[in-house]
């Protein structure tokens, strides 16, 4: 009985382990957009391990305007351009303890999307207080995956409304990223929960069948 048990604590052990690194990425929301359309992104980055984030710097991807922040307490924003002005980088760090384990931060900003109907990347780079540096700049699929928002005339059901209008938008700023902020079950979302449901059924069929074997070999 002393091996099963040690069997089933390191099977759950394992599958804890698991859920919790599937919905550990940077991301950056929504996945899909409208073309020249003023959108308020939202970039939300949780810790996977037990030592804090203390800095995330975000690639601004090619046809994209970045155009404002939003600022949230105890981080200092920097930004980055190009000989023209155009910004490349923007970095949150923080200026107190920064996203300690088991918890996430977003950060909210406005761009313009490009005019013509393309798929863009948002490299992240995670900073740890260890000094581990986390790319988030992988191919969707890969263990380290960066963001994609396609911009489409046909939006996603995902995607976030849009202001056309360079004024509209940043008087719709704050509301926007209320509506950002709340929690719903996106595509990828979904997709990672049924992963996960799926292993706690295997992992708990697996389990049974070591514990009547075991029996049965107690028996014998």
């Amino acid at each position: 009985m002393k091996n099963i048990s040690k069997l089933l604590i390191s099977t759950f052990a394992a599958l804890f382990i698991f859920s919790g690194s599937a919905n550990a990425h940077v991301t950056v929301k929504p996945s899909s957009s409208a073309p020249e359309a003023w959108e308020t992104y939202t970039l939300k980055v949780p810790v996977e391990k037990e030592t804090a984030t203390t800095k995330v710097t975000l690639k601004v991807p090619e046809g994209i305007t970045f155009e404002s922040y939003q600022p949230v307490p105890g981080w200092k924003v920097t930004t980055e351009g190009d000989k023209d002005g155009h910004v490349k980088t923007v970095t949150w760090a923080a200026t107190d303890a920064g996203i300690s384990a088991g918890q996430f931060q977003q950060f909210s900003f406005v761009a313009q999307n490009p005019k013509e109907e393309t798929n863009v990347a948002w490299d992240a780079f995670q900073y740890y207080e260890d000094g581990e540096i986390v790319e988030w700049s992988g191919d969707e699929g890969s263990e380290l995956p960066h963001s994609v928002t396609e911009i489409s005339v046909a939006p996603k059901a995902d995607a976030e409304s849009t202001d056309h209008g360079h004024k509209d938008a940043a008087d719709t700023n704050d509301s926007k990223t209320t509506d950002n902020s709340k929690d719903s079950l996106t595509t990828e979302d979904a997709s990672n929960q049924t992963l996960i449901i799926t292993l706690a059924v295997i992992s708990l069929i697996l389990s049974i069948v070591a514990l009547f074997a075991a029996l049965r070999k107690n028996k014998k």
